[in-house]
């Protein structure tokens, strides 16, 4: 299923996506798609349903985030080895973790504001883990099965508050507008194996990110795993997976960072594009 939120922000319907492409109304079925929807039990319940007898949405005003209600927002720092490199940093024996603050989550499309005088703002398109049941101390044979599905994220981050405030990687990563996440929370039968997704970022229509799950450090289960080591997982969390090389710190001859005006588009196979205006 290709399950989703659309609407004005803050007031948000859920929906999912037919076989045909078109977004179906499911707020007859269920109030939002929040942490009590994302069992496995209530994803077949939804799996289950005759789309045919749901409204027909003719062409949504916005995409908002697939999920709300997320307490969680969970990153995992260079987990692709070439990223690793392009950043100068060795690549890690174990997975990297911070935290994005939950306030930066917004729909996929929503713009994208630079935060006042920063002049070092980032892209990264990443691969989401929204997580379905809870998962504490989980092994990585059991740890797909926490899974409700994936999305995809553009993780952007102010790299001068990342690397040159005092090195706590939180200041850079969750300012206001940091967190596109959708369209689509697609669930697990749909994507297959998670280590095998293209994805892509450019910026005014030029490619500066082309990578594959394929190469993860750490694939999705081993993440699961680990940070369940460290904290609870709670449904409805979400844990973005890292990046592929040609961000824009790692540009060459220079860098080159988000300015006013920039257009950013993005995808993953399987999870849907996204489109974000850059604003000051």
């Amino acid at each position: 299923m290709k399950l989703c939120r659309y609407g004005k922000a803050g007031a948000e319907k859920p929906g999912v996506i037919d076989a045909e492409g078109r977004l179906r109304d499911l707020s007859g079925v269920i109030a939002d798609l929040g942490p009590d929807e994302l069992s496995p039990g209530r994803l077949a319940a939804l799996a289950a349903l005759d789309l045919s007898t749901l409204r027909v949405v003719e062409s949504p005003e916005r995409f908002g985030p697939p999920v709300t209600g997320t307490r969680q927002f969970i990153a995992v720092g260079l987990n692709y080895s070439d990223h690793a490199a392009e950043a100068g940093m060795p690549v890690p024996a174990e997975p990297i973790l911070f935290t994005k603050a939950v306030s930066c989550i917004q729909g996929p499309n929503d713009v994208v504001e630079i935060p006042p005088g920063s002049v070092k703002t980032d892209w990264e398109v990443e691969l989401g883990v929204v997580i379905g049941s809870t998962a504490w101390q989980v092994s990585e044979a059991d740890a797909l099965s926490h899974v409700a599905g994936y999305c995809t994220i553009n993780d952007l981050s102010e790299r001068e508050y990342q690397l040159e405030r005092g090195g706590t990687w939180d200041k850079g990563k969750g300012c206001p507008t940091f967190g596109p996440i959708g369209p689509w929370l697609v669930t697990g039968d749909e994507v297959g194996d998670p280590q095998a997704l293209s994805m892509w970022l450019d910026v005014n229509g030029k490619r500066v990110q082309t990578g594959s799950t394929a190469t993860m450090i750490f694939g999705v289960a081993t993440l699961v795993s680990y940070i369940s080591r460290f904290m609870r997982l709670l449904p409805g969390d979400i844990i973005t997976t890292g990046t592929p090389p040609g961000v824009g710190m790692g540009q060459k001859p220079e860098p080159r960072f988000l300015k006013p005006g920039d257009v950013m588009t993005l995808g993953i196979e399987k999870l849907g594009d996204q489109r974000q205006d850059v604003v000051g």
